[in-house]
């Protein structure tokens, strides 16, 4: 008999294998000081690039003020117990109708979590008949969600629509035996690489397959759309999206999420998504800063104009710079080098240590062997200053890859 913890030791996985080398500064690297544009990390003051608050309320006085008088007024433990027991409260449901007329849906639930709440909500929606067809670059999450599915489960070429019929086919054929359903699941902007899913061409799919379309907008809400109602919005095709999942933790710069679809729908989703169900409903705080966190989003559209203007002038002047940018229409910036791991280190070293810049790699197996994906989030507390000093830097780091300044067999260690 095998010990699994001695499996576990030979092999950690295929980013955990170089644990030993990055933990602490390539990975759960820690940031210090006020959250915003200029924090420190390891002793000196870095720009950073990496924190998914888009709007700027992190640190927004009006929202720290909020937070710390429901924390003060209600404490962390209010209410106790899940919501169908006892953790319900007027605030909750408050929160949820405010969302539904924000999103013109029906109705809305909240979730403790985006990550889990996301992968719950696709589990409770099928049945071991239906088949679920879902974009190939749909986050973790989503993808959690598919192998929980105990029925078929087909694949489609990111945003690739003669792939997405072909698997729409499949589903199809299965459906007429099993008498289940078809869900669709896409997002509405890929975290990862920025473009947006082609909500409005799979729209067009639905009357000849007649399938439920789930939207994970994860980085869309609170930034796309009129007001910040999202990627389905700005497509128009706000009316076309089934489920619509948003989270807390990007925009509104908190914890939690929500989906809205059907009154009918929601109501089962609240009886039947296992992860809320048995699970703590929203500390109060967390409630009470969600609706100021909407209010703020519903009338104060100069946070996203702001937002906009860092993200055009970010993406416009690494372009002009020779940056490969990718195929990016939202503000999600990657910034896609050639290179190996090792290399990608070494650059991530030299920007953080002699140019001050903190922002995110990503390399395999996220992305293909001999690339690098350095990704950008900017966001409303970032200036054009630090827009022209990071497009400056990132220039001269790319001279010096293409010159080989950072080559190595090893990764760097610090």
């Amino acid at each position: 008999m095998n010990d699994i913890f001695d499996k576990i030791r030979k092999d950690m996985g295929p980013i955990g294998r170089h644990a030993k080398q990055s933990h602490g500064y390539f990975s759960f690297p820690k940031l210090e000081g006020e959250l915003g544009a200029h924090m420190t990390f390891r002793g000196k003051e870095v720009l950073v690039w990496s924190l998914n608050n888009y709007l700027g309320l992190a640190n927004h006085p009006v929202i720290r003020a909020t937070d710390a008088e429901a924390a003060a007024q209600w404490g962390m433990a209010y209410p106790m117990g899940a919501r169908m027991m006892s953790g319900q409260t007027k605030y909750h449901e408050q929160l949820e109708n405010e969302l539904s007329d924000f999103m013109e849906k029906e109705d809305s639930f909240l979730l403790n979590f985006g990550y889990q709440g996301c992968m719950s909500a696709i589990e409770a929606l099928l049945s071991r008949h239906d088949v679920l067809v879902y974009d190939s670059e749909c986050h973790a999450c989503m993808i959690d969600g598919a192998r929980l599915h105990t029925g078929k489960r087909f694949v489609f070429k990111h945003n690739d629509m003669e792939s997405f019929e072909k698997q729409l086919e499949h589903a199809r054929k299965i459906t007429e035996v099993t008498g289940g359903g078809i869900l669709v699941m896409t997002e509405g902007v890929f975290g990862m690489a920025g473009d947006q899913g082609k909500l409005k061409e799979i729209c067009e799919y639905k009357e000849k397959y007649n399938f439920r379309l789930f939207v994970d907008d994860a980085h869309g809400f609170g930034m796309m759309g009129r007001d910040g109602r999202g990627t389905a919005d700005a497509q128009g095709v706000q009316d076309k999206v089934d489920i619509y999942f948003g989270t807390f933790a990007k925009a509104m710069a908190s914890i939690g999420a929500f989906i809205s679809g059907p009154e009918d729908i929601m109501m089962y989703m609240r009886y039947n998504m296992r992860s809320q169900t048995f699970a703590k409903s929203l500390p109060m705080p967390i409630v009470i800063g969600a609706l100021k966190r909407l209010e703020m989003i519903r009338t104060m559209p100069e946070l996203s104009q702001k937002l906009w203007t860092i993200t055009n002038a970010l993406q416009s002047g690494l372009r002009e710079a020779g940056m490969d940018l990718g195929e990016t229409n939202s503000c999600v910036t990657p910034v896609y080098m050639k290179g190996g791991v090792p290399e990608a280190t070494n650059v991530i070293m030299d920007l953080r240590e002699n140019n001050g810049i903190f922002c995110s790699i990503v390399v395999y197996p996220v992305i293909p062997k001999d690339m690098i994906l350095l990704r950008l989030i900017p966001t409303a507390s970032h200036s054009i200053e630090d827009v022209n000093y990071t497009v400056k830097n990132f220039k001269m780091v790319k001279e010096k890859l293409i010159a080989g300044h950072y080559k190595s067999e090893t990764v760097a260690s610090f």
